[in-house]
This record gives C-alpha cells, sequence and structure tokens, in this order.
C-alpha cells in the first residue's frame, strides 16, 4: 500500500513556472472576457461615480430640507409657516437676479447655483437651528440666566455657526468645482446664492413666529409684529445675509487668482473674508445693545456703505472680466483661431447680445436660429473661460495641465466658429460707433466670399515667439496656432442663410 500522504502530495497542481521569454504566450491563452469566472472587485469604486455623488448630495440636501420644514412647521404652526413663507419668497427672485446678472459675462452652470441655494436654505439653516438653540440653552443652564444667554447668542454663538455653515457650501465647490471657480465674480455668486437660501428659510422663521404673536395680540395692520418684521428684514435689509457671506465669497475668490506658489496667501485670504463676515454679522445681531436707535446707526454708518462697496467691487470685477477679453484675446487673432474683430466685441456685452440676435435672425427658420444663438452663447462663454485661463496662467495661477485646458477650449470654439465669427465680426461693426445698430438691411457675411472655415483665418499656420511670462520657470505657453488637419467648423442648418433683418 502506498503512504496516503505521498498520494496527497503527488496530486498537488504545479505552479506555473515564470519565464519572461514565454509571458506573452502564457497570459495570451487567457479565458476572453466574456468568458471570465472572475471579475475584478470595484473596492472603493462607488463614491467615485459621479451619479453616486450626485445623488448622495440630493439625498443629503432633501432630508436636510425636510427636518427643517418640520422645525420650522413646528414653530410657526401651519398659518404662521404659510405667511411666513408667502412674504419671505418675495426677495429671493431679485437677489437671484441681481447676482446672476452679475455672472452673465461668464455664467456659471445652473447646478452650482442650485447647488448653493440649497445648500443656504436646508443644510445651513439646519445646522444654524440645531446648533444655536443647543448653545443658547447651554449657556442659559451654565450662567443661569437666559437673558444674557440670547445676547451672547446673537451676537457670538449665531455669527460664527451661520457664517460657517454657509461659507461650507463656497469651500465645497471651490475645492470640487475648481475650473468652474475661477475668481472674485465667482465667488461672490456662489457667496451669494448660499446666503439667499440661508436668508429665505430664516425670514420664514421670523415672520412665521411674528405672525403667530399677533394672532395671539390680536394686533394687525401696519401696528402689528409681521409688518414690522417684514419693514425691517424684507425692505430694509433682504442683502443683510448676502452682505455677510459674499465677504467669504471674496475671500475664496481672490484665492483662487492667487499665484500657487503663494499657499499662505490662499489660506489666509478665505479665513479673513470669513472673520470678516463674522464679524459684521456680529454687529448687525449686536445693533440693539447700542441703545435705542443703534439699530439705525450700525445700519446707516456701517451696513449701506459696506453694501454700497461691496456693489462697486463686484461690478468692478464684472467689468474687469470684460477687459480680461480685450486684453488676452487679441494674441489668439494675431495666432488666427479669431478674426480681428472678435476680441472687441467679445468685450461687449451689448456687442454680445447682438450678435446672438444676429445669428437667430440670420437663419431661415426658428429651429435654427436657436440653435445658432446657443451657440453663439456658447462661443462667447468658451472665449471668456479661454481669456481668464490665460489671465490666471500669467500670474502663475494654473497647473500643469495649462496647455490640455487651452486646447479644449479651442476645440470648442473652432467647431462653433463657421456661425459665431461672422456674427461677432458683425455686432462688432454695429456697436463700435453709434447709430450703426440701425441698419436695416445689414449684408448676411455668410455670402460674402470670406469664409471663416481652414485656411481662411488671418495668421494662418503661424507659430508664436516671444510673448509674456506666466509667473512660473520654463518657457512660456503661447497660443497654439490652428492646426492645418483641424476639422471645419460644425455647421449649425444645411440650408443657406437669408437676409432677414436683424432686431432693430
Amino acid at each position: 500500500m502506498s503512504d496516503p500522504s505521498v498520494q496527497h502530495q503527488q496530486a498537488r497542481p504545479t505552479v506555473p513556472v515564470l519565464h519572461e521569454q514565454r509571458l506573452d504566450a502564457f497570459l495570451g491563452a487567457a479565458p476572453e472576457r466574456g468568458r471570465w469566472r472572475y471579475r475584478p472587485r470595484r473596492v472603493g469604486m462607488v463614491w467615485r461615480s459621479k451619479v453616486f455623488r450626485a445623488g448622495a448630495v440630493i439625498v443629503g440636501l432633501v432630508l436636510c430640507g425636510l427636518v427643517i420644514l418640520a422645525l420650522v412647521r413646528e414653530q410657526t404652526g401651519p398659518e404662521g409657516f404659510l405667511v411666513g413663507l408667502g412674504l419671505a419668497v418675495l426677495p429671493v427672485p431679485l437677489l437671484m437676479a441681481a447676482f446672476r446678472w452679475l455672472d452673465r459675462v461668464e455664467p456659471g452652470p445652473w447646478r452650482n447655483l442650485i447647488f448653493s441655494f440649497a445648500w443656504g436654505a436646508c443644510a445651513a439653516a439646519l445646522v444654524a437651528i440645531i446648533a444655536n438653540s443647543f448653545a443658547t440653552r447651554w449657556i442659559a443652564t451654565a450662567t443661569a440666566d437666559p437673558a444674557s444667554a440670547d445676547t451672547l447668542g446673537a451676537t457670538v454663538i449665531a455669527p460664527v455657526v451661520e457664517e460657517s455653515a454657509k461659507a461650507a457650501a463656497v469651500l465645497l465647490i471651490f475645492l470640487f468645482r475648481r475650473r468652474e471657480f475661477s475668481g472674485v465674480v465667482d465667488g461672490i455668486v456662489v457667496a451669494g446664492f448660499t446666503a439667499t437660501g440661508f436668508a429665505f428659510t430664516e425670514n420664514i422663521l421670523y415672520l412665521g413666529n411674528a405672525f403667530g404673536e399677533d394672532q395671539q395680540l390680536g394686533s394687525s395692520g401696519f401696528a402689528s409684529v409681521t409688518a414690522g418684521t417684514f419693514f425691517v428684514r424684507i425692505v430694509m435689509s433682504p442683502f443683510a445675509h448676502p452682505l455677510f457671506t459674499v465677504l467669504t465669497g471674496l475671500g475664496f475668490g481672490f484665492a483662487a487668482v492667487s499665484a500657487h506658489r503663494h499657499r499662505v496667501r490662499r489660506i489666509a485670504l478665505p479665513v479673513l473674508g470669513l472673520l470678516l463676515a463674522m464679524g459684521l454679522h456680529a454687529l448687525w445681531n449686536g445693533s440693539s445693545a447700542f441703545g435705542p436707535y443703534g439699530f439705525y446707526a450700525v445700519y446707516g454708518i456701517v451696513m449701506v456703505p459696506a453694501f454700497g462697496l461691496v456693489t462697486w467691487l463686484a461690478v468692478w470685477s464684472r467689468r474687469r472680466e470684460l477687459r480680461t477679453l480685450a486684453a488676452e484675446l487679441p494674441a489668439y487673432a494675431a495666432a488666427g483661431w479669431l478674426t480681428p474683430a472678435e476680441p472687441s466685441a467679445l468685450s461687449s456685452m451689448r456687442a454680445r447680445g447682438v450678435a446672438r440676435d444676429l445669428a437667430r435672425h440670420w437663419q431661415p427658420d426658428r429651429t435654427r436660429g436657436r440653435a445658432a444663438a446657443r451657440a453663439v452663447a456658447e462661443y462667447e462663454s468658451f472665449a471668456t473661460s479661454l481669456a481668464g485661463l490665460r489671465r490666471r496662467a500669467r500670474h502663475g495661477a494654473v497647473g500643469p495641465d495649462f496647455g490640455a485646458r487651452e486646447r479644449e477650449l479651442l476645440h470648442h470654439l473652432w467647431q462653433r466658429r463657421e456661425v459665431a465669427a461672422p456674427a461677432l465680426a458683425h455686432a462688432a461693426r454695429l456697436t463700435s460707433r453709434p447709430g450703426a445698430h440701425r441698419y436695416r438691411n445689414p449684408p448676411t457675411p455668410y455670402e460674402n466670399g470670406c469664409g471663416y472655415g481652414p485656411g481662411h483665418a488671418p495668421g494662418h499656420g503661424q507659430t508664436y515667439g516671444q510673448g509674456y511670462g506666466y509667473g512660473y520657470s520654463g518657457p512660456a505657453p503661447q497660443p497654439s496656432p490652428p492646426p492645418s488637419s483641424y476639422p471645419p467648423p460644425r455647421p449649425y442648418g444645411s440650408a443657406p442663410p437669408t437676409h432677414r433683418r436683424p432686431p432693430r
């Protein structure tokens, strides 16, 4: 009889010996993917899915919204909640329209703005209600002085908690949507939408509670608590919360345009903006402590001038974006990517609007007209991003992927050039002198013999020589010359354009 241990050892399969000269032949004998019995495990891959992350954010905000809805409704009652909701919604469209107007030069995606508003109205408001209530009760219990606890909670706890909760939305977009957060205007807009959402929920709570107090006291009319609360929060200071949080947005905006080598500055500026927001918020909440006229003194001496200064800075930043277009795009016109008239047209909001109207009315039907106007709007947006990218590169505020991002933007411009370039060139002529836009029958540039496809752009095939430095070591990147083998621009309709009149 043979030894069982020997049989067991003889039954073991042999391990293939690794020979590099036979490695390809050995691995090539593996079964095809469709016949695999073992699949690679996706360890940690779920969170990397964009669908999963978007779903998680939406579910989280919806849950926060349901909880905050229940809390506010519990405190105000059903009638107070409806009254507060109806009054609190009044300033929201005006504030959103103002911030969206500010963002017209390089419009950010609506998903970021919706997220910001929802974060402020749901997540930040929920954190503020829970944290403020807990902190105030703890202080009242520790000091046995509820009046001092309320004052301390309003002037110290609330500004810190609320501004930190709102700043979280700006920080998230700054970190995870970095390409869409490129400057001061983006910081102002994101912060403004976040604070608008927060103020919306807070106003529902205050106005609903005021209505409930009126119901108990039996007061009504202009002498009611609801009317007074509405006048102070909706009429006099609808910009209060946006003003506070915009200071934080300014810090993140200036950090976005700072050079990568200035790490301390990129961290210190958002922190400084947040501290200023907390300080101004605390001063506003504590204005009643300065006497019977303290509120009006703080409102007139601090809040109104601060609002005027921030408004001026926001408008100046918007105009600076237009000046950036006029300063940076001529380099691409010289390299052949743009026509000579396009930089001036793209740096004028009026010319940009005229170009969209011309592209719409040059098409034979409404469907193609809307597609052409959309193509021009996308062209303007990509050109603005390209100018901003080049400006940040000159200041050393871009990474090593500058060349890839520049080529991507140029690709998008080239694909829309057939429609956008003639419209922008003609818009530049119409808006260059007073009264020129009143021409009734401008020639249609698609049929004037001057094509805008490959080989017709000025300076085509040129290489770019010496240029401006970009703030970091190594050769300075220059606008890429148009490739000779690039595909022709994508048409937006096969029918020839007609000589329809532009809008007057």
